[in-house]
């Protein structure tokens, strides 16, 4: 295979850039029919499969949640609200329970807190599953999807952790949801790299902010 072009690299993070700059969370109410066909969620997930994995111990799964099963996660829903607020009201439960059906494509994220080397810390696992989860967002952006992460109190329930067949060491983190938009706001303004870098210096201080020239960046 020939070595890839200078040119080509150029382009290719001109695409990346444009693509990073696409992708925004769209409400999950806002996402509907058509999802993602059978080609395209394969590519889903092995976009997810190519996150950085420290020993290959493949910490995370996701866990597909079908139409058919909806109704299951709807009343899991709605008994961990019932747990959390047993005077919450039949519109808070209804509530709770339409949840379950927003968006076409459902994935639930967990991450096995035992799995491969116990050396390995469960902070790097769990930024090798936010990895695999940016992956699956940004390729959900390439097909033309909108998407969004979702979480909640539920995702502690136990009745909720049964259902998925979680163990004690299993963390469900969030769900992905991806789907076609049907509305979205104006993007924010996202961070600009000097709202988050800063500099370390030689004589063990840090530079904040506009103070780290970027362009000395080695």
């Amino acid at each position: 295979m020939s070595a890839r072009q200078p040119t080509d690299i150029s382009d290719l993070a001109a695409q990346f850039a444009t693509l990073c700059s696409a992708r925004q969370t769209i409400l999950p109410k806002r996402l509907v029919e058509p999802g993602p066909d059978a080609e395209q969620l394969l590519q889903l997930l092995s976009a997810a499969g190519k996150a950085p994995d420290h020993g290959q111990i493949l910490p995370w799964r996701f866990i597909l949640v079908p139409k058919e099963t909806r109704g299951l996660l709807a009343d899991s829903f709605a008994k961990a609200l019932l747990a959390r607020d047993a005077d919450a009201l039949p519109h808070q439960v209804e509530q709770a329970r339409e949840k379950a059906y927003r968006s076409p494509l459902l994935m639930l994220v967990v991450i096995d807190g035992l799995r491969g080397d116990p050396a390995i810390d469960l902070l790097e696992r769990m930024v090798s599953a936010g990895c695999a989860i940016q992956n699956v967002l940004l390729m959900a952006t390439a097909q033309g999807y909108g998407s969004a992460l979702t979480s909640g109190k539920a995702l502690k329930d136990g009745g909720l952790r049964q259902m998925f067949g979680l163990a004690g060491h299993d963390h469900a983190i969030c769900f992905i949801s991806v789907g076609t938009v049907q509305s979205s706001k104006p993007g924010r303004t996202r961070p600009s790299p000097s709202d988050f870098v800063s500099r370390l210096t030689l004589d063990h201080g840090v530079v904040q902010g506009m103070q780290a020239n970027l362009s000395d960046a080695p």
